[in-house]
C-alpha cells in the first residue's frame, strides 16, 4: 500500500471515530477546493510585459549569472562555455530528461543520476529543469520527484537550470494555481530557489554557498 492510500485509511478511520458519515470526505474536500477557488490573492506588485526579461533582471541581482537560448539542442555548448569561464571540471550530473542531449560533442561527462558527495570524486555540478520560474523575484519553483530530485538543487557546488519561457510566470501564487491544476498530487516538496545559498548570520558579511550551491547559471530557453 502506498502513503497515499495508507494516509486515506487512517483519515477514514479518523472520520469513523468522530461520527462523520462516509460523505464528509468529499464536503470537506470539496469546501477546501472552493476556498482555494475563490480566496482573494493579497496585494501585488505590477508584473507585466517581456516576464522573461524580469525574471532575467531579478536572478542577475540574486548573484545568478544567465544565459538565453533559441533551442535546448544548444544547451551542450552553452554549458562546456559556462564551465570553462568558471574554470570547472567537464563532469556533470542531470535530470533524466536531459540524458539525451548531445554532451559528449563539448567534450562533457554528463550522467542522468542523483547527486553524491563521497569523495574522492562527488557531484560538483547539477544540471536540472524547473517546474515554474517566478518574474516578479527571479525565483526557480521546484517539485521533487523520482526523476527530479531534491537533491540536484542542494548538494553539488554548482546548479544549471533550463527554464523554458513558457514556464516564466509573474508571482508566486501563479505556481500554486500551476500546481493544482497540473498535478495529480502535491509533491513531498516544494522548493523556491533564488540564486545562489546566502548567508550573513556572521558578522553581517555575506557569504555565498552556506546551505547550497556557491553557483546558480540559469539558461533561459526561448523555444521549448
Amino acid at each position: 500500500m502506498d502513503n497515499y492510500k495508507s494516509r486515506e485509511k487512517i483519515l477514514s478511520r479518523i472520520r469513523a471515530s468522530q461520527g462523520h458519515s462516509s460523505g464528509s470526505r468529499q464536503r470537506e474536500v470539496g469546501a477546501a477546493q472552493a476556498y482555494l477557488a475563490y480566496h482573494p490573492v493579497g496585494p501585488q506588485p505590477v508584473v507585466d510585459g517581456d516576464l522573461a526579461a524580469r525574471f532575467e533582471s531579478q536572478s542577475r541581482r540574486l548573484s545568478a549569472s544567465v544565459a538565453r537560448l533559441d533551442s535546448i539542442t544548444s544547451v551542450p555548448t552553452e554549458v562546456a562555455r559556462y564551465l570553462r569561464s568558471e574554470g570547472l571540471a567537464s563532469r556533470a550530473i542531470c535530470w533524466d530528461e536531459f540524458q539525451g542531449l548531445d554532451w559528449k560533442s563539448q567534450g562533457l561527462d554528463v550522467e542522468a543520476r542523483p547527486p553524491v558527495r563521497d569523495e574522492p570524486e562527488p557531484d560538483l555540478v547539477g544540471i536540472t529543469g524547473c517546474f515554474a520560474a517566478i518574474a516578479e523575484t527571479g525565483t526557480l519553483a521546484m517539485v521533487s520527484g523520482a526523476s527530479t530530485p531534491a537533491s540536484m538543487t542542494l548538494l553539488p557546488e554548482t546548479h544549471i537550470a533550463l527554464v523554458p519561457a513558457s514556464r516564466i510566470v509573474p508571482y508566486m501564487e501563479t505556481v500554486f494555481g500551476m500546481l493544482r491544476k497540473e498535478l495529480d498530487r502535491l509533491p513531498r516538496a516544494l522548493n523556491f530557489i533564488s540564486g545562489p545559498s546566502r548567508t550573513a548570520d556572521i558578522e553581517q558579511t555575506l557569504v555565498l554557498g552556506a546551505h547550497g550551491p556557491y553557483r546558480v547559471h540559469i539558461i533561459i530557453l526561448e523555444s521549448d
